[in-house]
């Protein structure tokens, strides 16, 4: 383990175990512990640990060329954004490669402002968007717990999941933005109904703001499909995205509209490590992975196993979507995380004190699903 005083910033509470190797589904402990990873690093080991085609690509590329600037034309990111198009709901045409949710967000942020004359941003409760400062903003409950910044760049109104009344009336000629995520991931998975989104793009066209998707946790896959704009069936103006976007390398997209983008003219946006070699060949891999190893079944066929094998034990209920689950839990998700952990399975927990969050790779095979079942039958 780590050394009981250390050099870093004391801002998270730790689990008691330390990986020192990964493969497939599995870390392996500083002590020769097999624990079952059903977290994946807040859902970014989409292709669990060791993945032969994310070490080739990556040994590949660091011969080849590590980095470079948006400041010269690279080829593979040209490529990295058709692929990511190609990937995504139809009907995007640009795409911004960043380092970050946060900044993904952020940047989508941006883009609702620029040109609008507009004051206002409208959020839905429960959301989180990121801990920079526009994405901080949009974040339900930042402000009271967390934000420290005197104030917030943009006005922000909240409103309540599923509330298609409140939030026609919270978005006016004023509202530059509406941001929402189509299953909320810290919030334990909570999937916002398809009417609801559909009523959001139905007043966001008609007001004008610009409707933005975070899927920086339920997208790439994590839902059984591409993005969760094609479960839901509603196409935003701006997608964001990132987490398991490149399997573990930091990146962050946004993607938006022709109209959209156009609005970004040179320099308005900007990133020093956003679309580098490394991050945009990874994008590619990861999507070519998805595809050739049929990835998108995987998840709908094993989720519904885990809908139907899971529901044992402390487990009431089960919510979410794909593989961005919240089993509901009839005492302290921290309870069944940890009784969970002594047993080789590690899972999340979320703001919702009584649901513990999934967000394992999609490589996940059904003997892990029964593993998980029989652990839980076992609370």
């Amino acid at each position: 383990m780590l050394a009981a005083t250390s050099p870093l910033f004391d801002v998270y509470a730790q689990l008691p175990f330390e990986p020192v190797s990964g493969e497939g589904v599995h870390l392996r402990t500083a002590e020769g512990r097999k624990i079952l990873d059903l977290y994946g690093g807040h859902a970014v080991a989409c292709l669990g640990f060791g993945h032969p085609r994310v070490v080739e690509t990556l040994a590949r590329q660091a011969k080849e060329l590590t980095f470079q600037t948006n400041a010269v034309p690279l080829e593979v990111r040209e490529r990295a954004a058709a692929r990511l198009l190609s990937f995504a709901p139809e009907g995007f045409d640009r795409v911004f490669f960043v380092n970050s949710g946060a900044e993904a967000n952020e940047n989508a942020l941006r883009l609702a402002f620029i040109g609008s004359h507009r004051q206002k941003v409208v959020a839905v409760e429960h959301g989180f968007h990121g801990r920079s400062s526009a994405a901080a903003a949009v974040s339900f409950g930042a402000r009271e717990k967390w934000y420290a910044f005197p104030q917030t760049p943009f006005e922000v109104h909240f409103v309540p999941r599923n509330d298609a009344t409140a939030l026609a009336s919270a978005i006016d000629a004023d509202t530059a933005a509406v941001i929402v995520e189509p299953v909320q991931g810290m919030a334990g998975a909570f999937e916002l109904e398809p009417r609801f989104l559909k009523a959001m793009r139905e007043v966001c066209t008609a007001s004008g703001a610009l409707l933005i998707f975070d899927e920086v946790q339920c997208g790439v896959g994590r839902t059984g499909f591409g993005f969760a704009a094609e479960r839901c069936g509603v196409l935003p103006d701006i997608l964001t995205t990132a987490k398991s976007l490149a399997a573990g390398f930091p990146v962050g997209a946004v993607m938006a509209t022709e109209a959209v983008a156009s609005r970004a003219g040179r320099g308005s946006l900007g990133t020093t490590f956003g679309g580098g070699p490394m991050a945009c060949v990874l994008v590619e891999t990861v999507i070519d992975t998805i595809e050739t190893e049929n990835l998108l079944e995987n998840v709908r066929t094993l989720s519904e196993r885990i809908r139907s094998t899971c529901r044992v034990g402390p487990v009431k209920h089960i919510r979410g979507a794909g593989f961005l689950l919240g089993l509901e839990c009839d005492r302290p998700a921290t309870e069944v995380r940890d009784a969970l952990l002594t047993r080789d399975i590690l899972v999340g927990t979320s703001t919702d004190i009584n649901v513990v969050r999934l967000m394992p790779p999609l490589t996940l095979e059904a003997e892990h699903v029964a593993a998980l079942a029989g652990a839980l039958a076992e609370l």
